[in-house]
């Protein structure tokens, strides 16, 4: 009936498409106030000198980033949107419109936030995970949950997730005398250090194993208060969790990206829903050193405004990194006894032409090897930086590019050192035992980047053209020419790995 109307909220479909587009956007450029917080107290209370130097790059990033509206990591995230609709809301489209499902709304507004010209925002989607893997383009579909309840308000989260930290997700069915605090603290060794720590830790418990993933997933995307509970009686089992987690992860050792230190994670939050007596379902999901959320409400009254973070800060961080003692390094003249002087630990500055290959080019490159075939461009006492960068805009050689995870690469390094002559590869976090028997058998080095500081590494990228495989997108190979790009030598040429993952297993 026409009168039903009347009591009902109504919400503009292309409000939704505008505040969506718009919180990709915020998110890609701004890091939550309370996370920047976090990361500086961690720097203030860092030991380990590696992992110091890690945190440091990562608010330089996160200050750069915010200045220059550019994102803070080049793995832009799968866009999730969160919507808590009240059953009294109503959505309308233009007239003589359909309206819209909120799952096609959220397309929208997540097509129109990736192809922003201004700030443009690398696509990861693909279309099919078996079969072609074709990217979608535009970063779509949006991964969308809705959650129906009482009341005329329409609350939205929207996330940017990279894919660092879904790949580390753990579940398990647990007994219910089962310690959860045991077997999340077992979890963290074996999760290596590609999430880019430091995070947060969410975690699901209760439900079923699917609520658990997702109520894992959605606790991340609130305020880091972890010291909060330190001065608060604890009869709250949850919040006895969360500091037991806490306190016995970072107890660790495993550090800023691995590389041993006293801050691995920054928060741990925790969802619980009722669940079957015999039952204890648990599920944890990590967050990344590129933490990108924004929860906001939509009252009929047009699109969200966000509000950016106070300057202040960030006022207390420098602009770039100190003038660095670590050793330079040619890489258009570096040959093989140079890098067997290196030694794990070593600070490194990258100059000269370096190469860019990921997973898509490093299983063609093996292809063509196999059949016989010349490749598009000499490896010989060549260097490969495993990254997907960002589009550039005006006046940048390339968009924020950051390193990717290196273990996905590890079953292609004895084909391409023996076979090719690569001489160093770039990434982040550990290698696994066939890349590191590999370097240690050719005499090679593995170079590590901050994972979670995109921009600031792209600021070394003084050109950068395709010269193969331009038909993978971010995934074509790049030549990049650099200078004074901060590494880490984090396996030398004997093989000793600086990671705390590699090391406990030595």
């Amino acid at each position: 009936m026409p009168g039903a109307l009347i009591n009902m909220r109504v919400v503009q479909a292309e409000d939704i498409v505008k505040s969506i587009a718009d919180a990709l956007q915020f998110v890609s450029y701004y890091h939550p106030a309370d996370f920047v917080q976090a990361l500086k107290e961690a720097y203030r209370n860092e030991t380990s000198v590696a992992a110091k130097n890690a945190l440091l790059q990562l608010l330089i990033n996160s200050k750069l980033s915010a200045q220059a509206h550019r994102p803070v990591c080049q793995d832009t995230g799968v866009a999730h949107v969160f919507f808590k609709m009240g059953m009294d809301v109503r959505v309308l489209a233009e007239q003589a419109m359909p309206t819209p499902s909120l799952q096609s709304l959220a397309n929208i507004g997540v097509a129109r936030a990736y192809k922003f010209a201004g700030n443009p925002l690398r696509a990861s989607m693909i279309s099919q995970p078996l079969g072609a893997r074709a990217n979608t383009g535009d970063n779509t579909p949006a991964i969308v949950h809705i959650e129906l309840v009482e009341g005329d308000c329409l609350d939205i989260t929207v996330v940017a997730k990279g894919g660092g930290g879904d790949v580390k997700a753990r579940y398990a069915m647990l007994n219910p005398s089962d310690s959860v605090a045991d077997w999340v603290v077992s979890q963290l060794p074996g999760m290596g250090a590609g999430w880019c720590p430091p995070g947060v830790l969410g975690l699901g418990i209760g439900g079923t194993p699917e609520q658990a993933m997702l109520m894992a997933k959605r606790a991340l995307f609130r305020a880091i208060d972890i010291q909060s509970l330190r001065h608060k009686p604890m009869t709250d089992p949850v919040e006895a969790l969360r500091l037991e987690v806490f306190d016995r992860v970072n107890a660790l050792g495993i550090g800023a990206q691995g590389l041993g230190g006293d801050h691995t994670i920054l928060d741990v939050k925790i969802e619980q829903a009722p669940s079957h007596a015999a039952l204890l379902p648990v599920a944890l999901m990590p967050n990344c050193a590129a933490t990108r959320y924004v929860n906001f409400s939509l009252d009929g009254s047009g699109p969200a405004t966000f509000e950016k973070p106070d300057p202040e800060i960030w006022s207390d961080i420098p602009d770039a990194l100190p003038v660095a003692q670590g050793r330079r390094v040619n890489l258009d003249t570096l040959g093989k006894r140079d890098v067997e002087t290196w030694k794990a630990g070593e600070l490194i500055l990258l100059s000269g032409h370096l190469l860019t290959a990921r997973d898509a080019a490093h299983k063609r490159i093996v292809d063509m090897l196999a059949r016989g075939e010349r490749l598009p461009v000499s490896l010989h006492n060549r260097a490969i930086y495993y990254v997907g960068p960002v589009d550039p805009i005006e006046g940048e050689a390339v968009g924020p590019a950051g390193p990717t995870t290196s273990t996905r690469m590890d079953k292609f390094m004895p084909v391409l050192l023996e076979q090719t002559g690569l001489l160093l590869t770039v990434g982040k976090a550990e290698r696994g035992p066939i890349a590191i028997d590999a370097i240690k058998k050719h005499k090679s080095a593995y170079l590590v980047a901050v994972g979670g500081a995109a921009y600031l590494v792209s600021r070394a990228v003084q050109s950068a053209k395709v010269i193969a495989f331009d038909d993978l997108g971010m995934e074509a190979i790049y030549e990049f020419v650099v200078k004074d790009m901060p590494v880490t030598v984090a396996v030398d040429a004997r093989g000793k790995s600086i990671h705390w993952l590699r090391q406990v297993h030595d």
